[in-house]
């Protein structure tokens, strides 16, 4: 086999745990680029990323349709495709107002319309979706976007190569949802809703009803597409009804696969990534000497945070911020942080 020992060890550990062996291939796998080729038993052949060997060898050798591995973690590149973390809303409802800057819903997820406000909300699901993100529309809404920017660093591994797009939706009242992959101009910075700077990849559309269903899509990404890539999904005049997103994937492979369910803290850990609520309580009191109250951060952030205090809260004005801590001058008084303080380091 033309494979690097390292690929010939993650082919063997796939056949493994699938009961084969390589005599149970017609022939052996090849590579064309970054391409793997194997011949199944059957005859039934199979092209995927050498990285994502996912795809391979998961159905019985008897059979011609290539199944699916589940062998992979972390394939999903969104962060919180199931919209099971809520940090800032906790669930309750929230009103994205028109023609404002975007706003954060559920972790990682922003939110923008035009023309009207929209309510948007997690919102409960059925299994498989333990919660999906829904809006609800009002008259005069002329459109709705809902949209990652992911980090460069953990998107760039996709440039030149075929990634796929899926996700559930469900429209009460639109049959069109738009989909759109943008990459940054340079690294990490989309620029602000009104002064975007990133370049489109691909749109396309998915024709929907009213039944949650899953959907989708493969996205080329170009060669240049390594500063962080964004993906918004979008409706039209949602003037009245429901509009409703769940499992939301994009991976590195050619070919969709099953939607990957990340354990609960571990997808809390990547969302602290960009924000993060602060502890509250009074930290200290002092009558003539200067000290300070330290927060370290549960989960370092990608870069320097923004510090916002909550309402209530006392303290003097300086204070020292970067991506593990934050620190608070407390000088003659007493300083107390509210429970809605929080830094953030979304993109």
């Amino acid at each position: 086999m033309s494979f690097t020992p390292e690929q010939e060890a993650q082919l063997l550990d796939l056949l493994a745990v699938n009961n084969k062996t390589i005599s149970d291939l017609e022939s052996s796998p090849t590579i064309t680029g970054d391409m793997l080729t194997p011949v199944e038993t059957g005859s039934g052949t199979f092209a995927a990323s050498i990285n994502n060997l996912k795809n391979f060898i998961a159905t019985p050798a008897t059979t011609t349709t290539q199944g699916i591995s589940y062998l992979l973690p972390n394939r999903n590149i969104l962060i919180n495709g199931a919209m099971a973390i809520d940090q800032r809303n906790s669930g309750a409802s929230q009103t994205i107002t028109a023609g404002s800057a975007l706003a954060y819903t559920v972790d990682r997820w922003y939110a923008y319309c035009t023309g009207a406000n929209a309510t948007g909300q997690r919102v409960a699901g059925t299994a498989p979706n333990a919660f999906n993100y829904r809006f609800t529309g009002t008259s005069s809404i002329t459109k709705i976007g809902f949209a990652q920017r992911i980090e460069a660093s953990n998107c760039q591994h996709l440039a030149g190569k075929t990634a796929t797009l899926s996700v559930d939706l469900a429209n009460s009242l639109l049959t069109t949802i738009t989909w759109t992959a943008r990459y940054a101009n340079t690294t990490d910075t989309f620029g602000t809703l009104a002064s975007p700077t990133r370049t489109q990849i691909a749109t396309g559309t998915f024709t929907v009803n009213s039944t949650l269903t899953r959907y989708a899509t493969p996205i080329a990404i170009p060669a240049g597409a390594t500063t962080g890539i964004e993906i918004e999904f979008s409706v039209g005049a949602q003037t009245s009804g429901t509009w409703t997103i769940g499992r939301a994937q994009l991976e590195d492979s050619p070919e969709q696969t099953t939607f990957e369910y990340r354990p609960i803290q571990q997808e809390l850990s990547l969302c602290e990534r960009y924000f993060e609520w602060l502890s509250s309580g009074i930290i200290g009191a002092f009558n003539s000497n200067t000290s300070y109250a330290y927060w370290a951060y549960k989960t370092k952030k990608r870069g320097t945070p923004t510090f916002t205090s909550g309402s209530g809260s006392q303290f003097a004005s300086t204070y020292t911020i970067n991506d593990t801590h934050t620190i608070v001058q407390i000088s003659n008084n007493y300083t107390l942080i509210a429970g809605n303080s929080y830094v953030s380091a979304e993109l």
